[in-house]
């Protein structure tokens, strides 16, 4: 099938790609000072503007939708609050990446509080009770999902004229 032909591009996975991106810049040019030493600050610069340019690049595939998988990170600061956010090299393409995309869903093991056992869900909407990466620009999904990609696409879509 050619890529041209595809009306969903799915990205598995974000962070391995960001692994690539980042082994890629570190050979660059850019990546060694005039006496041949790392500079390491190079090199995560040009990873950023590599990484940032191929998802602007990806946002724009119009007529498509481009799915993004990442693992989640497990992030605590100094003030020893929790937070979520995706694994990626480099701190700037995980902190610019829900200004860029339309959605961001977590799927998660959910608990109500009601004693029953947990539920794999959807978490579509920030903020939440699970403190879950989540955004929905469409204002089509509820809060928590049911975990089905289809579906969730299907709700997602506009409805198609008659």
């Amino acid at each position: 099938m050619k890529l041209a032909e595809s009306d969903i591009l799915f990205v598995d996975s974000l962070t391995g790609l960001s692994r690539l991106g980042f082994a890629h810049c570190d050979q660059l040019p850019e990546a060694f000072t005039d006496r041949g030493e790392k500079d390491t600050r190079s090199v995560y610069g040009a990873h950023a503007r590599l990484m940032l340019g191929t998802l602007n690049h990806l946002q724009h595939a119009h007529g498509r939708t481009v799915i993004f998988v990442a693992i989640l990170e497990r992030v605590v600061d100094d003030f020893h609050v929790v937070t979520w956010q995706p694994q990626l090299e480099g701190a700037k393409t995980a902190r610019e990446l829900p200004g860029i995309v339309d959605q961001v869903v977590t799927m998660q093991w959910i608990s109500f509080g009601d004693g029953k056992p947990q539920v794999r869900a959807f978490v579509c909407s920030s903020p939440n009770p699970w403190g879950d990466p989540a955004k929905d620009r469409s204002g089509r999904l509820e809060q928590i999902e049911e975990p089905g990609l289809g579906r969730l696409l299907a709700k997602l879509s506009p409805p198609r004229e008659a």
